[in-house]
């Protein structure tokens, strides 16, 4: 994906954008059923997070509102070319890295044992179901607290929707929190299926 309207994020911003994922994300109902206490769940999602961002940096693109970061949409574009070899290697790599930090951070191995059973969860294998590879998908849509209401959003999935809609291209994404429905409908997604499996959670899975 080329966009000239956001601002494309670098290594050199990891630090702010792994903070901004643990702001928005620590009280995401994934991660709260995932890791229940929060005590542990303050001190591992910064980690968790630090390790998917090697794994994105190499198999997505990421983008900001600006340079402060105050908002951020992480797409795979699944219409480009990869190296399959190479996508798999980083996303092995990263689990393996998640694993260690999930057991130094829980002896007991209940997180560890959690992830492994919400493993349909923390992938997007449903696309599958879609039949097609002309599609971009939304790994990560998040705006910071304190500056949501400002357009922020808009600005972020506008950009993804018109190179979309420029290339022809369906858009996916999945919530495990079902108050964001309504809010993705507004911007032109359906429901597609609800995924939920092991625990109490749903994934819901849309697409535009």
């Amino acid at each position: 994906m080329k966009t000239d309207r956001l601002y494309r994020v670098e290594r050199k911003d990891e630090e702010k954008l792994d903070q901004l994922l643990t702001e928005c994300f620590r009280s995401d109902p994934l991660y709260l059923q995932l890791i229940p206490q929060s005590d542990k769940r303050k001190k591992m999602l910064p980690d968790l997070f630090r390790c998917d961002l090697d794994e994105l940096f190499e198999n997505c693109e990421v983008y900001a509102d600006s340079p402060e970061l105050n908002g951020l949409i992480i797409v795979s574009d699944e219409s480009e070319p990869y190296n399959p070899f190479k996508f798999y290697a980083v996303e092995l790599l990263a689990a393996l890295k998640s694993g260690l930090y999930l057991i130094r951070d829980d002896h007991s191995l209940r997180t560890l044992w959690n992830f492994i059973k919400g493993k349909d969860y923390l992938n997007s294998h449903w696309t599958s179901h879609l039949g097609t590879d002309r599609r971009m998908h939304i790994v990560y849509f998040a705006v910071r607290l304190s500056m949501r209401g400002k357009g922020i959003a808009t600005k972020l999935m506008g950009a993804v929707q018109e190179y979309a809609d420029q290339n022809h291209l369906m858009v996916s994404l999945e919530t495990h929190n079902e108050r964001n429905v309504k809010m993705y409908e507004h911007y032109g997604f359906k429901l597609f299926e609800v995924v939920q499996a092991h625990f109490d959670l749903k994934q819901f899975c849309m697409v535009r």
